[in-house]
């Protein structure tokens, strides 16, 4: 498809660090800005954006779209319990089903793409075994609608007892015996996986598709298995996406098994570098936060979906000041409950008024919006630059409505952005010079078709997910016995607000 494109009219926030909209053209040419001013005279569609606003594509740092289907199944729950409903531990085998993959991914690229997400970076988990066939409907249908996406394959490899304190001894040898059975991927199956998934869609799309890999967190592997993604990682210029310290558990977790954090842990393996995306990190210390920095590693911060599994809030003065770069993500649709990263970005401007007395340490309305454009950029890794307009920088652009109420009185457009922006405003969404929504309509992929086959999938989806519901509830209790354990220990600091 054609790549070239003239923006006439439009006002311009460049960056982050911009104060002010300037008004100007954008011209673009094979999917780069290639110009920015006035006058251009060039051979090459137009769109005419008088009068609106032009910022950055947003860049969402971290989702699950396997949890796209599961949006409002459930209530508020710890991590440890939500993850018995998200990724059930006793799950048998199923064959692949690809028009499934497809669809669900499509719906949730679908809602970003309308809100001006432009990019996305995608730890795709599988239950209970990754296949062939879904890597391809995955990526396939980010192709295919054409959103910027980086897919990794977030597969646990260890009995579901051993990622957790305490849980061996606290269940019952029945369901020991259950877990040890259940289905389970090997490294080598993984390596194998991970092949496929960098040979056959790393830079496909135009470059719109790209590769990481995923360990999904250091206590889900073993130490050859973590070491060697972190190779294929360095070999192929690839992120690394890890959960870590998410939750207090995790932070015992890390005393009991390895006699340190996690991230001192994968510090020592050797694996923790400025490849690596390190998802979450609340129940992070002073020491994990100098490691961090030291290490050049990104933080993907997930502030809707902390709260609402009430993991506590991530430290963001602690790791600024510590020199960590801070990406946003919305997590997925049954932690979060939508993929608007606008809902993210005003949480994220605000909860951290929160964290302490002095407000100057608060964040400011720049420092969110380096977070999803700076900091995205740097998680994504990608040849050209991401979260800018300016000349060499990837055309990755979304168009607000300048008359829309976000902007009435506008006095300062970044906190606009920030404090008062929903998504609503979003007008046209371009990625790579290709105009995939307009006038607030996909251009890529046939909408009314896509809700069809969602509506008629809704009675077995709803079936699914009570089903679900009530084999999770018979292991519930042990989970909860486990939790009541990690959370009576005192580790030195607590990220829970008023405790």
């Amino acid at each position: 498809m054609a790549r070239d494109l003239l923006l006439r009219g439009g006002r311009i926030l460049a960056s982050a660090s911009s104060e002010h909209l300037i008004r100007a053209d954008v011209l673009i040419r094979d999917g780069i800005v290639a110009g920015i001013g006035e006058d251009f005279s060039a051979d090459v569609p137009e769109l005419d954006v008088t009068g609106q606003i032009l910022i950055p594509g947003l860049i969402n740092a971290h989702l699950h779209s396997p949890g796209n289907f599961m949006r409002g199944t459930l209530e508020g729950l710890p991590l440890e319990v939500f993850m018995l409903y998200e990724v059930p531990p006793l799950a048998d085998g199923v064959g692949p089903d690809p028009e499934r993959d497809r669809l669900r991914t499509l719906i949730g690229a679908a809602e970003m793409l309308k809100l001006g997400v432009t990019s996305v970076m995608d730890d795709a988990f599988f239950v209970p075994l990754t296949t062939t066939q879904s890597i391809d409907a995955i990526a396939g249908a980010y192709a295919e609608i054409g959103m910027r996406a980086t897919l990794a394959l977030d597969q646990p490899i260890v009995p579901e007892y051993d990622k957790y304190p305490f849980l061996k001894e606290i269940i019952p040898d029945s369901v020991r015996h259950d877990m040890d059975t259940t289905p389970r991927e090997t490294p080598e199956a993984m390596l194998e996986h991970y092949a496929h998934l960098i040979g056959h869609w790393h830079g496909a799309a135009d470059d719109r598709i790209g590769a990481a890999v995923s360990c999904s967190a250091p206590q889900r592997a073993t130490p050859d298995y973590l070491q060697a993604l972190s190779a294929l990682a360095r070999e192929h210029d690839l992120p690394y996406f890890c959960h870590m310290l998410e939750s207090k558990l995790q932070r015992v977790l890390g005393e009991e098994k390895y006699g340190c954090s996690l991230v001192q842990y994968a510090d020592r393996l050797g694996i923790l570098d400025e490849r690596m995306l390190v998802i979450h990190a609340i129940w992070i210390d002073e020491h994990d936060m100098v490691t961090l920095g030291r290490s050049g590693a990104c933080v993907a911060h997930n502030p809707v979906c902390n709260m609402r599994l009430g993991s506590g809030v991530m430290p963001f003065r602690g790791l600024s000041d510590a020199g960590v770069p801070i990406c946003l993500g919305t997590d997925e649709a049954v932690s979060d409950d939508s993929h608007n990263l606008w809902g993210a970005i005003k949480t994220a401007g605000v909860v951290h008024a929160l964290s302490g007395r002095d407000y100057r340490s608060w964040p400011r309305a720049d420092e969110i919006l380096a977070a999803v454009w700076d900091g995205g950029n740097r998680a994504m890794r990608r040849d050209q630059r991401l979260g800018r307009i300016e000349v060499g920088a990837a055309a990755d652009i979304a168009v607000l409505d300048g008359d829309a109420p976000t902007f009435q009185p506008l006095h300062d457009i970044r906190r606009a952005l920030v404090l008062c922006e929903t998504g609503a405003s979003v007008r046209h969404t371009i990625v790579g010079g290709e105009i995939m929504v307009r006038d607030g309509r996909l251009t890529m992929i046939d909408e009314t078709a896509l809700l069809a086959d969602l509506r008629a999938i809704e009675p077995e989806l709803q079936a699914g997910a009570r089903a679900v519901q009530e084999t999770a509830s018979r292991l519930e209790p042990y989970y909860r016995e486990m939790l009541e354990r990690a959370h009576a220990r005192d580790v030195g600091f607590s990220r829970w607000v008023g405790r």
